[in-house]
């Protein structure tokens, strides 16, 4: 794991309010190889997924829900250093072009629409190396009450 990834998973921990009991980074994240690239607080988070032969459809695409999958984690993390803690409760994806087996990696990009008092509206973005996008999401988190209020 790079120093970058250290320090958002660093951060992210720093940002939970005390007593919750979440696993950071999480499962799945680390299952995806999922690398932190950029953060800019409060504004985006940036991460890139390699494009595994376990991913593949018939066809030999890397299947949508694992291009869900790269978003989800991408947007998760990124919505838990905005307001923890959330829940996702919509997630809406358009997938304009295939990720083929020829591409190594597929950086996931994240970015706050608006936040208001109980939700956060982000918007994401899947990417090749020469910087096509594939897919691209808008989610809907619920700001959680927290256990003091």
């Amino acid at each position: 794991m790079s120093d970058d990834a250290t320090d958002i998973n660093a951060l992210l921990r720093s940002r939970l309010p005390a007593g919750v009991p979440l696993q950071i980074p999480p499962p799945c994240l680390l299952d995806m190889q999922g690398e932190f690239v950029e953060y800019v607080e409060n504004v985006s988070l940036t991460v890139r997924f390699p494009v595994l032969p376990r991913y593949q459809n018939p066809i030999g695409h890397m299947q949508g829900g694992f291009i869900v999958a790269a978003l989800d984690n991408t947007l998760g993390p990124f919505s838990y250093l905005i307001a923890p803690p959330n829940a996702t409760t919509s997630l809406n994806t358009q997938y304009l072009r295939p990720v083929t087996p020829e591409l190594t990696h597929i950086t996931c990009h994240a970015r706050l629409l608006e936040r208001t008092r109980n939700q956060l509206y982000l918007a994401g973005e899947v990417r090749d190396d020469q910087g096509r996008v594939l897919a691209m999401c808008q989610a809907v988190c619920q700001i959680l009450p927290s256990r003091n209020a």
